[in-house]
C-alpha cells in the first residue's frame, strides 16, 4: 500500500498521538481497496469495501497504514510460508523461521520499516516472534482492544503509541523506591527451557534482585493441564473453518496438517496410542497431575509472572512441524485470559548455551525429544532471546497494563 500511502501521509492527522507514524498491519485487518487474504489463494483479489475499525482508530490517531505483513495460510500454522507469498525468514538469519503469524511484520519491525505493527495473538503470534526476532510485543487480555478476529495486541519496535492504544490511566508504574513482588515459572511441566532461553530469564531476574524487588520461583498448577484444554479448544471444529477456503493442493503448514491428522483420528486409536505411551513408553508427560487453573495472584501476592516465551529461539526452517508441541509458555496465558508482554534480552552465544554434555541431556518426555532435537547452541549463535513478562486479567486491580 505505500504509494496510496503516501497519500495519506499527507492528508494525515497532524496533531492525533500517533502523527505520520507508519504502521503496519498483518493480513487480517481490512483497508479498503486492498486484499484481506490471510494467505488464501482463493480469496485474492477481492478488496475491502471499507476500512476496519482498527485502521479507522489509526487514522484519526494520525497514524499512517502502509504495508501488509505476510501471514500464513489458515493464520493456524506455526511458521509463515504460503504457495501465494513463499517463506517468511527470520531477520537475523535467513537460516531460521520468523515463526507465526505475524512473521512479516516481526520482520518489518525488526528492519526499521514501521515502528508500530498491529495483530493479533489467539496462541502466541505477536510474543513468539518478538522473542525470536528481537521485537517487543504486548498482548491485552480480551476487551481492552478492538478484536473481531481475535485479542487485540500488537508489536512494538519503539514505545510507541502504548499511550494511544491503553489509556494512559491503565499503565500504573511503581514509584521509585517501591518493589514488585515477582513470582518465575522457570518450566511448564512439558518442555523444559533451553539453556539459551533459560539464561536470558535468569539475566532478567538477577537485575531485578539487583534492584531490590523481590523474586520467588513459583509452581503453578499443572499448565500441562491447560495445554490438553486450549489446544482442544483452538481445532475443535477439527479445522473445518480453517480448511474451508484451501483449494486443492495448496501447500499447508506441517505443524498444522500434523495436529489435524492427530484430531481426525478415530477415538479408539488415539486412546490406544495414549496407553502405548502413558504405559508402554512409561512418558512423564502422561503421569503430570493438577489443578485446573493458574489463579495465585491474591494467593502469593505477586504483581508479575517472568518465564520464557518459547524454550527454544527461533527454530529451523519447517521446524515447526513438531516445534507447534512446545507452545504452551503463550497459549497457557491466552486459555488464561492473561496480559502478557516480551521484550528483548540477549541473544545465544554458542559457548555458553551448549546442552550440558555430561550427564548428557535426557528428555523427559515425548515431546521435550522431538522439540530438543532442534536445539543447536552453534547454529543458533547469534540469534535473539526474549523474556516474557504476565500480568492479571485488565479487569482486576492488580492488572499491570490493559
Amino acid at each position: 500500500m505505500i504509494h496510496a500511502a503516501e497519500a495519506w501521509a499527507k492528508e494525515c492527522n497532524r496533531q492525533g498521538p500517533l502523527a505520520g507514524i507508519p504502521v503496519s498491519l498483518k493480513d487480517m485487518i481490512g483497508v479498503a481497496g486492498f486484499d484481506t487474504n490471510h494467505a488464501y489463494s482463493a480469496w485474492s483479489g477481492n478488496p475491502a469495501q471499507k476500512d476496519s475499525p482498527h485502521v479507522r482508530l489509526l487514522r484519526d490517531a494520525g497514524a499512517v497504514p502502509f504495508v501488509k505483513t505476510t501471514v500464513p495460510i489458515t493464520l493456524m500454522s506455526g511458521e509463515t510460508y504460503s504457495d501465494l507469498f513463499g517463506r517468511t525468514t527470520n531477520p537475523t538469519s535467513r537460516r531460521t523461521v520468523a515463526v507465526v503469524p505475524l512473521a512479516g511484520k516481526v520482520r518489518c519491525l525488526a528492519y526499521g520499516g514501521s515502528r508500530i505493527g498491529l495483530g493479533s495473538d489467539v496462541a502466541g503470534s505477536v510474543r513468539i516472534p518478538a522473542h525470536f526476532s528481537g521485537v517487543y510485543s504486548i498482548k491485552s487480555s480480551l476487551g481492552r482492544f478492538i478484536g473481531q478476529a481475535g485479542p487485540g495486541s500488537y508489536c512494538l519496535y519503539e514505545a510507541l503509541g502504548v499511550r494511544f492504544l491503553v489509556p494512559s490511566h491503565a499503565l500504573e508504574r511503581f514509584q521509585v523506591g517501591e518493589t514488585a513482588e515477582v513470582g518465575v515459572m522457570w518450566d511448564d511441566g512439558v518442555v523444559s527451557p533451553s539453556p539459551a532461553c533459560k539464561r536470558a530469564l535468569e539475566t532478567v531476574v538477577e537485575v531485578l534482585q539487583r534492584h531490590g524487588h523481590e523474586v520467588a520461583s513459583i509452581n503453578p498448577p499443572s499448565p500441562y493441564e491447560g495445554l490438553k484444554i486450549a489446544s482442544q479448544l483452538l481445532i475443535a471444529d477439527g479445522g473445518k473453518e480453517a480448511l474451508g477456503p484451501v483449494r486443492t493442493g495448496e501447500t499447508m503448514d506441517a505443524g498444522y496438517a500434523r495436529a489435524l491428522r492427530a484430531a481426525k483420528l478415530p477415538r479408539w486409536l488415539r486412546r490406544l496410542f495414549v496407553w502405548y505411551v502413558r504405559y508402554i513408553k512409561r512418558d512423564d508427560l502422561e503421569m503430570i497431575t493438577g489443578d485446573a487453573g493458574l489463579k495465585m495472584w491474591e494467593k502469593e501476592g505477586i504483581d508479575f509472572i517472568l518465564t520464557v516465551p518459547n524454550p527454544l529461539p527461533a527454530v529451523p526452517h519447517n521446524g515447526m512441524d513438531h516445534g507447534f508441541k512446545a507452545l504452551n509458555y503463550t497459549l497457557l496465558f491466552n486459555l488464561l485470559d492473561y496480559t502478557a508482554g516480551v521484550l528483548p534480552v540477549t541473544h545465544v552465544d554458542s559457548v555458553k548455551d551448549k546442552l550440558p554434555g555430561s550427564p548428557r541431556f535426557k528428555p523427559r518426555n515425548c515431546i521435550e525429544k522431538v522439540v530438543y532435537k532442534m536445539y543447536d547452541s552453534a547454529a543458533m549463535h547469534g540469534l535473539p532471546l526474549g523474556v516474557q513478562v504476565v500480568g492479571d486479567d485488565w479487569r482486576r486491580k492488580r492488572c499491570w497494563l490493559g
